[in-house]
């Protein structure tokens, strides 16, 4: 038996606007979020990976700051070294470089630390957003219901 013009489990249009249709032509309970909602969701999805991807990338530039300024400490201060500024390597003495890598490597922590406080307010953000619009993800049981037992 042919179902005719009936729309399908996934498909909108007849019932309650906003909600998609049961195999049987009635409301299910899944609420489908309008576009708006999703591409918020989404845009927001973005920005947080947007922050953690800044955050990685710094933490990288932090741990060779690091690195490059213990190797100067066992060094001789007047040893001559070369550092890159502004795309061109300039000679300085190691006790020239040293201080102002030790202030990089500082500027570099507090823009990490800043980092991961937005990121923490965005996982925030994204999360009342989720609980507001009754958000799940694919494959993401329903806290709502029991666990299922097997």
């Amino acid at each position: 038996a042919s179902q005719g013009s009936r729309a399908g489990p996934w498909q909108l249009g007849r019932g309650v606007p906003g909600r998609s249709l049961s195999p049987w032509g009635g409301p299910s309970p899944v609420t489908v979020p309008p576009p708006q909602v999703v591409a918020r969701f989404n845009r927001l999805r973005q920005e947080q990976r947007g922050l953690a991807s800044k955050a990685a990338e710094l933490e990288l530039e932090l741990n060779e700051h690091s690195l490059v300024i213990e190797t100067l400490r066992e060094v001789d201060p007047g040893r001559k070294c070369f550092r890159m500024v502004g795309g061109i390597l300039v000679e300085r003495t190691v006790k020239e470089v040293l201080p102002a890598l030790e202030n990089n490597r500082e500027q570099i922590s507090k823009i990490i630390e800043t980092l991961n406080q937005q990121l923490q307010a965005k996982g925030r953000e994204l999360n009342e957003f989720r609980e507001k619009h009754n958000i799940r993800l694919v494959g993401e049981d329903d806290p709502k219901q029991p666990p299922k037992e097997g």
